[in-house]
């Protein structure tokens, strides 16, 4: 595929993921549903991965590898710690669109901050250090809405501009 492709791809993906998780979130108590959504929400991880890998590697192969490697192990249904491997890979993808500049510096900057943001709060919610709240808390809302942010911008970006060709480095 191209990369202009490739980046509309991901940019319709983004917008999927994001919302089957929020319905999912919202319907809960329905158990059919919920079990679809999150099926197409892994699917959509997948496909995510594989796009943003297409578009990343001719920054850094391996790095973009262990992205989309992370957004495999993301896209497994009912994984305990696939936020966290979200968060890493979203943080490596994130600084391979910053690294060759993809797309624009500020965007990339706000995936990298809202990435790492989250990578360094999810193993500690994991292991006991900061409390586990739930999406009714600030708190979980101050953590996951800079990523929220992000992605949506970057949605839009990748389905009305495309992406830059990898500056040399």
């Amino acid at each position: 595929m191209t990369r202009t492709t490739n980046a509309r791809l991901a940019g319709v993906t983004f917008l999927l993921y994001m919302a089957s998780g929020m319905a999912s979130m919202g319907l809960r108590g329905q158990a059919n549903v919920t079990a679809m959504l999150t099926l197409l929400m892994s699917f959509s991880a997948l496909v995510l991965g594989v796009a943003l890998f297409a578009i990343t590697r001719g920054v850094d192969a391996d790095l973009a590898l262990l992205a989309l490697l992370c957004r495999v192990v993301e896209g497994i249904p009912g994984h305990e710690t696939s936020a966290i491997y979200f968060a890493v890979g979203s943080t490596i993808f994130s600084w391979l669109l910053l690294r060759g500049r993809i797309v624009p510096v500020t965007l990339a900057w706000l995936g990298v901050f809202a990435s790492v943001l989250l990578a360094v709060i999810l193993p500690l919610q994991r292991v006991g250090v900061l409390e586990a709240t739930g999406w009714s808390s600030s708190a979980a809302w101050i953590m996951w809405l800079p990523m929220l942010v992000f992605e949506l911008l970057l949605a839009l970006w990748l389905l009305t501009k495309g992406v830059q060709e990898p500056t040399a480095r």
